[in-house]
């Protein structure tokens, strides 16, 4: 077992909240986690897409009553979105009596029926945290090279061969084009989606071009538009905002998008193994893009997350607002293990005035790479951001 960064954070949350929800795609390892958690206090695990667990909810406020006394988790909460008016009335049935935390913990795969029933039925009662894939500070350094290839879902990570991740993670796509999402209400076609998924792979780390998504696709910008929420709100996919800082230069307006798990990039893609992956023209983008989602999932609760370009070409990859910060984190990425910095990265620097500038790299040493920028590994700069 790979401990969870989240699990921590996850029994806080059901010290405070009557409920928590625990959102994250589909084999992200959510029921794992809450059932680790229901070792260590009296639970009850509910999974809703067992018809014969659905039938113990047929009169859900009598059921759950009688298990006041129990965390009760509700996994894959999407598929009875009427549950959730049910548990605003035990969760303030329970307040009057003294049972105010650590009620109800469910489990979804993020869809937008989830997260629309449940900001309408229980706010103020509920807590959202959200399970990604693993990442470089919970797999450790000797395992970047696996996590980047494979990706951060933990069946494909841990698979015995490249081979059999491979597999994996090509069913995994297979299942939530023709399966998973049409479960969740949009009637999108599995071929056209996948096309889409897989454009999107090929410009890993690129900006987003809606026109000439619609082109490629047949389809308007519109359609586009409504097929890319989707990917976002299942967290595959992530867009990446541009800064807005109000500097007198010419900024690029469009995001940045990827697919959140890089494994998913290489088997839309075909990639088999680490020589093909090196060999390809993603691999930089793809590198960038692991070492984005490990960055922004060490960071503290409330960071925001840019990027920087201008027209003239002054770029920063990523740039991480820390709450209560006045100035953001810069940090470039270079793969390889003697990185050199360009100057459009100073000149980006001197406009935006960050706090802090890293340069991530493939090596492992920390070291001054140049003035007030310091080069450092990834599993490092993850511990740097979760840092006290």
């Amino acid at each position: 077992m790979i401990a969870r960064r989240l699990a921590t954070e996850l029994h806080s949350a059901l010290a405070e909240s009557p409920a928590v929800a625990l959102l994250g795609p589909r084999q992200v390892g959510k029921t794992t986690l809450a059932l680790e958690v229901a070792q260590t206090r009296p639970a009850v695990y509910l999974d809703l897409e067992s018809e014969a667990d659905r039938a113990k909810l047929a009169e859900p406020e009598l059921y759950l009553a009688e298990r006041a006394d129990k965390l009760v988790i509700l996994d894959e909460i999407q598929r009875t979105p009427q549950l959730f008016q049910s548990l605003r009335g035990l969760i303030d049935a329970g307040r009057r009596q003294g049972l105010g935390k650590g009620r109800f913990l469910v489990l979804g795969s993020a869809s937008m029926d989830l997260l629309r029933q449940s900001s309408e039925s229980l706010a103020g009662r509920i807590r959202y945290l959200e399970l990604a894939p693993l990442d470089a500070a919970e797999v450790g350094h000797k395992q970047l090279d696996a996590l980047w290839l494979r990706g951060g879902f933990p069946q494909s990570l841990l698979a015995a061969s490249d081979a059999a991740s491979l597999r994996w993670r090509v069913d995994f796509i297979r299942t939530y084009l023709e399966r998973d999402i049409p479960q969740l209400g949009p009637r999108i076609p599995a071929e056209t989606l996948r096309r889409l998924w897989t454009m999107l792979a090929h410009q890993q780390g690129g900006l987003l071009n809606a026109a000439a998504l619609a082109r490629a696709l047949a389809v308007d910008g519109k359609t586009v538009a409504s097929y890319l929420d989707l990917l976002v709100d299942l967290l595959l996919v992530r867009r990446l905002p541009p800064w807005h800082g109000n500097v007198r230069k010419r900024l690029v307006k469009a995001p940045k998008v990827y697919v959140r798990d890089s494994g998913l990039v290489h088997a839309l893609l075909g990639i088999t193994d680490r020589e093909a992956l090196l060999a390809h023209p993603v691999a930089g983008g793809s590198w960038e893009g692991t070492a984005i989602e490990s960055l922004i999932a060490a960071a503290p609760r409330g960071t925001e997350a840019y990027f920087f370009r201008t027209s003239a070409g002054a770029e920063i990859d990523l740039l991480l607002q820390l709450p209560g910060r006045a100035a953001p984190w810069a940090v470039e990425f270079k793969r390889s293990i003697a990185p050199k910095i360009e100057r459009g990265f100073h000149a980006a620097c001197e406009t935006v005035a960050p706090e802090r500038r890293w340069v991530v790299y493939g090596g492992t040493e920390r070291f001054s790479i140049a003035a007030g920028v310091e080069a450092i590994a990834l599993d490092d700069l993850c511990a740097e951001l979760a840092a006290p």
